[in-house]
This record gives structure tokens, C-alpha cells and sequence, in this order.
């Protein structure tokens, strides 16, 4: 590998380090070990300022360059998500249904009609039968779902020597 400047990160097709780079895990360094690097990156990505500072943690997530309203090693986002019906656009699902009394034990052309039973024909049986209440209410598992979009994983390793980066 080329010369780095202390603290690079760059994307790696190993499964490991090679020497003189770590994984970007968030493991936490020793202060007194690596002096130049903590200049850098103080505790931004963990530790005690101390004793200890934490390298970037990248396992599951994307690098973001940092803005106004993104700060420097700010941590976003979540892997999955629970969908409730607030963040469902508003809308509405038409029933179609008539004053006239109703003839038929299916609805024609999806249009319910209007019955002295007050019951209405569950498909199934010949007969009419009182309308199941969950056929018009709420449906689903509540279950979070992944929130991932296509990826491939890589290594993202830091670089714990080099060339101390000058300000520009």
C-alpha cells in the first residue's frame, strides 16, 4: 500500500488488517500509544480521553460526509423498522354500497346493498351471515422489517501510522 496519512480510512478487500492498519470496529486504543493519532480523532468514536480513545466503528454502517446538520461522528439510522399506518400516506379504500335492497347473496360489481337482516353474504356459505368486524379493521404483525438497502461488504480499515496530516 501507498503511504497513508495517519487516521486514513480506506476500504479493503481482506478479512483482516495488514500491518500498520486497524479494522474500523470502534475498538478503543491506548493515549499514550498512539499520541498522534488521538490528536486527530480525540474521543469522537469512544474511550475516556484519559486513559483511551475508540477508533471509528463501520461494522453495518455507511460512511457520511459530515454538514451543517450532519455532525462529525454523529451515528444514524437504523437497520430495520417497524411501518406504522402514521407513515402511511394519507388515503381511503372505497366501499361501494346502495340504498336498494339486495337481491344476490355476493355483491355485484363489488357494490353492498342494503338489507332488513343487516346481514350481508360472507362468500362461503348460501346464506347471509353478519359481517366478520375484522374484514374492515386493521390487518398485519406490527413486524420491524430490514432497512438495508443492496450493499456488499467490505473492510474499512484506519490507518494507526503515517504521514501527520497537514492542515490546509
Amino acid at each position: 500500500m501507498s503511504e497513508a496519512y495517519l487516521g486514513e480510512i480506506r476500504m479493503f478487500g481482506g478479512n483482516y488488517a495488514p500491518q500498520g492498519w486497524a479494522l474500523c470496529n470502534g475498538q478503543l486504543l491506548d493515549i499514550f500509544d498512539n499520541e498522534a493519532l488521538y490528536s486527530l480523532l480525540g474521543t469522537t468514536y469512544g474511550g475516556d480521553g484519559r486513559t483511551t480513545f475508540g477508533l471509528p466503528d463501520l461494522r453495518g454502517r455507511i460512511p457520511v460526509h459530515r454538514s451543517s446538520t450532519i455532525p462529525y461522528g454523529s451515528k444514524d439510522g437504523v437497520e430495520s423498522v417497524t411501518v406504522t399506518s402514521a407513515n402511511l400516506p394519507a388515503h381511503t379504500h372505497l366501499a361501494n354500497a346502495s340504498t336498494d335492497g339486495g337481491t344476490l347473496t355476493s355483491p355485484n360489481n363489488a357494490v353492498w346493498a342494503t338489507s332488513t337482516l343487516k346481514n350481508y353474504s360472507d362468500g362461503t356459505s348460501g346464506s347471509p351471515v353478519q359481517m366478520n368486524v375484522q374484514s374492515v379493521s386493521y390487518v398485519g404483525g406490527n413486524q420491524p422489517h430490514d432497512n438495508l438497502m443492496p450493499s456488499l461488504t467490505i473492510s474499512f480499515i484506519i490507518s494507526l501510522y503515517g504521514t501527520y496530516p497537514p492542515h490546509s
